[in-house]
């Protein structure tokens, strides 16, 4: 299986205004999916948090849910604003050992931004996990990366 996705998309915004949108404005424009969702229970709020003050490496990728719990998605893991972010991704319904990968990449096109996306680690899902809702490998990336590029949009929206 190719166990990652691969979504562009160019945002009418600078790299750093881009990049930052995509960490501190992540609650705004990110938008749930049902099959993707990262709690069993109903969507809440995303934010980046930083690790001792100040948000890079280490820092949290967290959703607050309604009453205030709060599930940890992933931890940054590479923080080079305004070009590149690395953090983990962990859903509600992989094994508790698991998570997949996400890089997201800012790059200068003119007055614009052509923002990068490639998640990658699904090989790492086992094949009865929930976390593939019986799909087979090809539709499983393929649903992932129509969610990413709805994600991406909701980011060029904001930007």
């Amino acid at each position: 299986m190719t166990s990652k996705v691969f979504v562009a998309l160019r945002v009418r915004a600078g790299p750093a205004r881009a990049f930052a949108a995509f960490v501190g404005e992540i609650g705004a424009w990110w938008r749930p999916n049902t099959l993707f969702q990262t709690t069993p229970r109903p969507p809440g709020r995303l934010s980046f948090e930083p690790l001792a003050g100040e948000l890079g490496e280490g820092g949290r990728l967290v959703e607050t849910l309604a009453n205030g719990k709060v599930f940890e998605i992933g931890r940054i893991l590479a923080w080079e604003p305004p070009e590149r972010l690395v953090f983990s991704w962990r859903q509600a319904s992989f094994p508790p050992d698991l998570s997949t990968e996400v890089e997201v990449r800012f790059e200068a096109v003119g007055e614009e931004t052509r923002v990068s996306v490639e998640h990658r680690g699904f090989d790492r899902v086992p094949a009865g996990s929930a976390a593939r809702h019986g799909f087979p490998d090809a539709l499983l990336l393929q649903r992932l990366a129509e969610w990413w590029r709805d994600l991406l949009e909701g980011l060029a929206a904001r930007a």
